[in-house]
């Protein structure tokens, strides 16, 4: 991987471990634009200046658009969630790999986390 590509990779995992960016790309993964209420509803415990914040550098990242509907992704967010899906494969085969002595990371994950099917 080149230095232009790991800078590349390095953004675009700095977006998403924002807070509640995930969250905000997941709640719009239906194709359905979203009001900023809903999407908030959505989202859940998020304030509304985080949320401002979040779906404007989604914005910038080309990630999420705005229209007259709402908020959706665009077809660059759609198909980063697409590709996020080989993660949750990957990750469902990586647990279930390990030792069952393993001790679990300290990492706290919202109590519902998204499935990404």
């Amino acid at each position: 991987m080149s230095t232009k590509d790991n800078a590349a990779a390095h953004q675009l995992f700095s977006l998403l471990e924002s807070r509640y960016a995930l969250r905000a790309l997941w709640a719009l993964r239906d194709g359905h634009a979203q009001t900023f209420r809903l999407l908030q509803d959505s989202v859940g415990g998020v304030t509304p200046n985080t949320l401002n914040t979040r779906i404007k550098e989604l914005r910038e990242a080309g990630l999420v658009r705005h229209g007259s509907d709402g908020y959706a992704l665009t077809p660059t967010g759609a198909d980063l969630l697409r590709r996020l899906a080989d993660v949750q494969a990957f990750a469902a085969r990586w647990a279930a790999s390990r030792p069952a002595a393993a001790p679990q990371d300290s990492f706290h994950h919202h109590k519902d986390p998204p499935s990404w099917h």
